[in-house]
């Protein structure tokens, strides 16, 4: 389904580009990251807003020639600065910038300072719907994690940390797909109510399937999936948060580089006329 993009908005000149990993599977919709499209164009943040995919349709370059605004904010939604974010993000938005527009490139959402509290809400809210009480209850953020590049499991640490701060569950632990701790390691160290967060950006294998069929191996009935949490709810609060105040930051540097120019426009006249 093709997100509604127009808006009656606030920067006129700017648009914004939400950057995923995407499906190409036959089942798979990319539903969540529309969703979020018409979510933000609903705010009318900007003039424009386009999803763009890495592995789907439509392609990032096919995004960023669907805009027509001079200057775009990209918000890449991943859940680490790994491989994707920092390299293969980038080189495809160099290919497809042709025309030199301006493009900013936001911290991805696994980066985002709003993405703990977001976290915690919607763990807390898992548990509530399975009748845990959320202080005796333990959450697992699991992430994809690499042997290759440690982002992943940098940025998943840190969010357990910040979590843990919180001081809202009884204990937060990270687990991986790809590398230790595995789910089961982790599980295994915890007893009691355990909510499972799936720090994924989208609806894709890695949340919709291999996370699902992990918790069932466990044997546990005290495990519960909150799901991924590019689907919680409030996560276009968090994009659009970042991306408001990018767009205003933007805004502030573009005047005060024009008050520059005219302060200076103003200087010349003086000296002009003092030497006639």
């Amino acid at each position: 389904m093709a997100p509604a993009t127009s808006a009656v908005c606030t920067e006129p000149r700017t648009a914004i580009l939400l950057a995923a990993h995407g499906e190409r599977r036959k089942d798979a919709s990319n539903e969540a990251v529309f969703r979020l499209v018409r979510a933000l164009s609903d705010r009318a943040l900007a003039a424009e807003v386009e999803a763009g995919f890495i592995n789907g349709v439509p392609t990032i370059a096919a995004a960023l020639d669907a805009l027509t605004a001079a200057r775009i904010i990209v918000y890449p939604l991943f859940a680490s600065s790994g491989y994707f974010t920092r390299d293969r993000l980038v080189a495809l938005i160099d290919e497809a910038n042709r025309e030199g527009r301006h493009i900013r490139i936001l911290p991805p959402l696994g980066l985002d300072p709003g993405l703990p509290d977001l976290v915690v809400a919607f763990a807390r809210n898992a548990a509530r719907e399975r009748g845990f009480a959320a202080r005796a209850s333990n959450v697992i953020l699991l992430a994809h994690g690499s042997r290759r590049n440690s982002a992943s499991r940098n940025d998943t640490e840190r969010i357990a940390e910040v979590v843990r701060r919180r001081a809202v569950f009884a204990q937060v632990e990270p687990a991986f797909l790809e590398e230790r701790p595995f789910l089961a390691d982790t599980a295994s160290t915890l007893s009691g109510p355990t909510v499972v967060v799936g720090l994924f950006s989208g609806e894709g294998l890695h949340g919709a399937r291999d996370a699902p069929r992990l918790i069932v191996e466990l044997g546990r009935d005290d495990v519960a999936y909150a799901g991924v949490v590019g689907s919680a709810q409030g996560i276009e609060d968090v994009v659009a948060r970042s991306v408001g105040e990018a767009i205003l930051q933007d805004i502030r540097s573009r005047t005060e580089v024009l008050s520059m120019s005219r302060l200076g426009a103003v200087r010349d006249g003086v000296t002009s006329r003092q030497n006639a």
